[in-house]
């Protein structure tokens, strides 16, 4: 892990137009009346969390054929993973093809969190963490039970927040740009450590591979998840970390900071329901 020191300087807001392709998710974000307005805060992407995506010729799930988790957590490839999610049903893919079952992700009992390691005058070493609601997706699953690729969450970064306004602020306007950026998405490619529907009421313990897409950036990402299946309802806790290059990141600068950690630790909780 890095650790960049810099003197204070003033924000610099920035404004530029909102790429085109996520316009309809955010329509959707801001029409839910159960997520609230918020102050606009830090991250994905949490996020939260964006997309990209290697072509499906014909029906799979995404999971290997034994139930073993040996990829490591955080950036796995540097180039996104060509994910066919179409959604017209003349274009075979997981979603027109296989889905059986389908689970909504949405902001009860859902959060995101980012965690970052500060050092501050006056206080030393302390711990960042910002989090939100604001999130929405869809686990797909097939006839088996298992999870297809092109399931999904997508995370509203502006709408992160901390217990630090300035630490908000500048992270809004400096560092992830969310009025540009506005969205983090994660889309499944792969799942490990599962080869069989989910058992009722236990644990399962997997790692999730994806496109992970923030600040117009996308990297092919690794999470550690535990997920749970309960009647029509599953609940899940997934976690990844990446250095701030790897996704264009510049580490905010505010009065009070002598130094940022590079490394960003993400969080997701997550309740989605049966449909």
């Amino acid at each position: 892990m890095r650790r960049i020191g810099f003197l204070a300087s003033p924000y610099q807001q920035q404004s530029r137009s909102c790429r085109e392709e996520r316009v309809t998710i955010l329509n959707m974000i801001d029409n839910r009346s159960t997520w609230g307005k918020r102050s606009i805060a830090l991250f994905a992407p949490i996020a939260l969390i964006a997309a990209g995506i290697v072509s499906i010729v014909s029906p799979v799930s995404a999971q290997e054929s034994t139930p073993t988790t040996t990829t490591r957590i955080g950036v796995v490839e540097t180039d996104a993973t060509d994910i066919n999610c179409s959604t017209d049903p003349a274009t075979p893919s997981p979603l027109t093809t296989s889905v059986t079952t389908t689970y909504v992700i949405g902001p009860d009992g859902s959060e995101a969190r980012y965690r970052v390691q500060e050092e501050l005058v006056n206080k030393g070493a302390i711990e960042a963490v910002g989090s939100t609601t604001a999130i929405q997706g869809g686990i797909y699953l097939d006839e088996a039970g298992i999870p297809l690729a092109c399931s999904r969450f997508d995370v509203d970064l502006r709408t992160l927040t901390s217990d630090e306004s300035r630490r908000d602020n500048a992270l809004h306007s400096q560092t992830l740009e969310t009025a540009t950026y506005p969205l983090a998405t994660f889309v499944l490619s792969s799942i490990e450590g599962i080869d069989s529907a989910l058992v009722e009421g236990e644990d399962t313990t997997v790692v999730l591979v994806g496109n992970l897409t923030m600040h117009d950036v996308t990297r092919v990402v690794a999470w550690e998840a535990t997920v749970t299946l309960n009647g029509d309802v599953i609940t899940g806790k997934a976690a990844t970390e990446f250095e701030m290059p790897e996704f264009n990141i510049t580490p905010p600068k505010m009065g009070p900071v002598l130094s940022i950690d590079e490394t960003v630790v993400l969080e997701i909780d997550f309740t989605a329901n049966k449909a």
